[in-house]
């Protein structure tokens, strides 16, 4: 476990840096940095397991006054204290209870794990950076409420765009661009994934193919008319979906050559219509929308319970050694007729042992989900672009016992944790995302050939 100092401004103009005798450098410290800024200064040690800077030297560094412990890193000549972690979004108010609206809670929240990771986070957009200084005008949560400080480009930046319209923006493509290429600052976590592009990276793997239902961009109708007969039933969803828009559940009825259809209208009603034909499903339910948006996917008979299918969602995260570990895991059960378990459609999130009672089942469920979302996390990182920190998973278990992948995300929701069984998962996702920032500026420091390859 790495080791964080707390951090203490001296009241002078010393120009002095105190650093505690444990910490021990190969050549003499000439230097501070914080951020991006860096200033020579004289360092010595002392006998208090704390690290002390002067008042004049915390200014010039744009060091704010928040009382947060730090790691302390050595390059070479210059001592290090960070991580300084910049949280980049979009969708900010001039409203200063709730800066960034609705999500101003999940933000105050996510900061507030600060202190048990040793990491000094804050929040900004486009519109808070000051290119001529090198500064940011950043969000802080600090004291139960918002405060803004100026303070240096940070060591790394975690990506929280709201949803791939922002990330689509060019002004917001450029922010990233001109960080990560003419400051090499550390971006993780960018851009959310696509269904079928994650699937058809995914497939290239002998070792995962096993969790992977057929899937396909739509490509014709007898097509889904092979795979009805194969499976019983498909789905069909958006390539760049979320939260279980849109979604279609075809049945084919072979006894009475009929096809159903299940899905939720925009007024929140589910719905299921019985069809005599494939061709007037699909002309009746898709009139007007474009097909090669969308995805065919194998349907599976899902394990029940009170006569409900159930699937479950598994988040995994970096921690701040850079190891991949499974952070949270929740069932969640289907709402009355509705064709997903997701929330807004009437789903439930239980924990595994209030589906699964018995010890011993729980516990190979559990096994099962943690081995499945492990391998494809580390494949998923291998296989797709970026740095990638966190994935929330989406998988089903057949009756049978075999786990399927249904959906990988790069910027998981996090509905499943206002069930307050959870709330632990909920505290670990949140302080993980902030951990692996550690990992990264450690990386940055002794290896950014491996982190700018």
């Amino acid at each position: 476990m790495r080791k964080h100092y707390q951090v203490e401004i001296l009241d002078d103009i010393s120009a002095k840096v105190y650093i505690p005798n444990d910490l021990r450098a190969k050549s003499k410290l000439t230097k501070v940095a914080f951020g991006t800024h860096s200033l020579e200064t004289t360092i010595e040690h002392h006998e208090r397991n704390i690290l002390i800077i002067s008042k004049d030297i915390a200014i010039q560094l744009k060091y704010p006054d928040i009382s947060v412990p730090m790691h302390l890193f050595i390059d070479n000549d210059t001592l290090l204290i960070g991580p300084l972690v910049g949280i980049f979004t979009s969708g900010f108010t001039p409203f200063p209870i709730r800066p960034i609206g609705e999500r101003s809670l999940f933000f105050a929240k996510l900061l507030s794990v600060k202190k048990s990771v040793g990491a000094l986070p804050f929040v900004f957009g486009e519109q808070h950076i000051n290119w001529e200084r090198g500064t940011i005008n950043g969000l802080f949560y600090h004291l139960d409420g918002w405060k803004t400080f100026e303070v240096p480009f940070p060591n790394v930046i975690y990506d929280r765009l709201p949803n791939r319209k922002s990330e689509r923006q060019t002004e917001l493509k450029l922010v990233k661009e001109r960080l990560q290429t003419d400051y090499m600052i550390p971006w993780y976590n960018p851009g959310f994934f696509n269904k079928i592009d994650v699937y058809e990276r995914l497939q290239q793997n002998d070792d995962i193919a096993e969790y992977l239902p057929e899937t396909h961009t739509f490509s014709s109708f007898s097509e889904i008319e092979r795979m009805l007969s194969d499976y019983g039933h498909v789905f069909i969803k958006p390539i760049n979906g979320s939260l279980g828009l849109g979604i279609h559940q075809i049945l084919y009825d072979k006894v009475e050559d009929t096809y159903f259809c299940r899905y939720r209208e925009q007024n929140g009603e589910n719905k299921l219509i019985k069809y005599n034909s494939l061709e007037s499903l699909m002309h009746h339910i898709f009139a007007g929308k474009n097909l090669n948006r969308m995805l065919v996917q194998q349907g599976i008979h899902l394990l029940r319970t009170n006569k409900r299918p159930i699937d479950f969602r598994i988040h995994t995260n970096k921690d701040d050694n850079g190891n991949w570990i499974t952070s949270a895991i929740a069932a969640k059960v289907a709402g009355a007729g509705s064709v997903t378990t997701h929330v807004n459609n009437g789903g439930v999130i239980k924990t595994i042992a209030e589906v699964f009672p018995s010890t011993e089942e729980r516990k190979e469920i559990e096994e099962k989900l943690t081995l499945a979302a492990l391998k494809l996390s580390k494949r998923l990182e291998e296989n797709m672009e970026g740095i990638i920190g966190e994935i929330g998973f989406d998988f089903g278990i057949d009756r049978k016992g075999n786990v399927w992948l249904f959906e990988a995300n790069s910027k998981p929701g996090r509905s499943i944790f206002k069930n307050p069984q959870l709330k632990d998962f909920d505290f670990l996702t949140r302080k993980l995302s902030l951990a692996f920032s550690v990992y990264l500026t450690e990386r940055a420091i002794s290896s950014p050939e491996d982190i700018f390859k």
